[in-house]
């Protein structure tokens, strides 16, 4: 029985599907299955089983899921303890929506390194709202960033507050009812939980009117060129607003005021870089990359969006 053995069984329970598991992890769904296997074979039970409802816990998984949970969190404090220990820089992963990944992270983690010095390894990875509560609920990520997150185990504290908006071609003014309307959006469309989703349910808009684009830029780019309407973070659009290369459009649900929060596993928890992070982001200079996050990073310190692989 292995660590990351039970890191896949954790994940598959609470998220509910081996899909999503190794999607948290970034891995192949053969390689979650292989690892459910090889517990239940030294366990002896199935452990999960499919249902209609997606992957469900036996009587013996349920009573192994809180102790798989707790060893896998002691894993997590080990590595900490023995990486204090030789005088290696402690780690940070951050899980980030899309809309974060593309536009803040980077300059916002670049300055933090720098405040930081070479006391903390930073990464950051991407995943959706539902897979952030259960990596940093079981210290697979010591911080998210991005819409507020509850539970016993983790702390969310607002850190930046900002608006969604409708866009459009500015020649190409569309009519009628915005459920009607042809939708561009990027990866967080995709997400249910996401502060893009739930503006598209709030206005009806049903999945057939809906496409998503790899990132938000294309979307954008995509509602310029008149293939419909996305919607995109007021102040992160604002430069294409003041350009002309796209226009608000007006909706019942818009401006819909959202806020970024950064979670943490609860304060007795939580690690001193994620603190050292909370604290830096309600400091003037990250305030203000994450209203204008549009200067450069270099190339030393360059650290693209990963999945979280890296981490298990």
């Amino acid at each position: 029985m292995t660590l990351g053995q039970l890191s896949a069984f954790v994940l598959v329970a609470r998220l509910g599907s081996v899909t999503g598991a190794a999607r948290a992890l970034g891995v192949t769904e053969p390689a979650v299955s292989q690892a459910l296997a090889a517990l239940r074979q030294h366990h002896g039970d199935r452990l999960l089983v499919r249902s209609a409802q997606g992957m469900t816990l036996t009587p013996a998984g349920r009573r192994l899921l809180p102790i798989a949970s707790r060893m896998v969190e002691l894993g997590a404090d080990a590595d900490a303890a023995v990486r204090q220990a030789s005088g290696a820089p402690e780690p940070l992963r951050v899980a980030v929506t899309s809309t974060v990944a593309e536009f803040v992270i980077g300059p916002l983690l670049e300055a933090f390194g720098t405040r930081s010095g070479d006391t903390v390894d930073v990464s950051s990875g991407l995943a959706t709202t539902e897979q952030m509560g259960v990596l940093v609920s079981h210290r697979l990520a010591d911080a998210a960033l991005g819409p507020a997150l509850t539970g016993p185990e983790v702390d969310s504290v607002p850190v930046f507050r900002c608006a969604l908006v409708a866009v459009g071609a500015p020649d190409r003014r569309v009519q009628g009812d915005p459920a009607s309307w042809p939708w561009s959006v990027g990866p967080s469309g995709a997400d249910p939980d996401s502060d893009v989703a739930r503006l598209l349910r709030q206005l009806r808009v049903p999945d057939t009117r809906i496409q998503v684009y790899p990132n938000e830029t294309s979307a954008w780019s995509a509602a310029a060129g008149g293939a419909g309407v996305s919607v995109a973070v007021e102040h992160l659009v604002a430069p294409l607003l003041r350009r002309r290369e796209l226009a608000v459009l007006p909706t019942s649900a818009t401006p819909a005021p959202v806020c970024w929060h950064l979670t943490t596993p609860a304060r007795q928890r939580c690690s001193a870089a994620a603190a050292s992070l909370r604290y830096f982001l309600g400091t003037p200079a990250a305030m203000q990359l994450m209203r204008s996050p549009d200067r450069g990073v270099p190339p030393s310190r360059f650290r693209p969006p990963v999945h979280v692989t890296i981490w298990s």
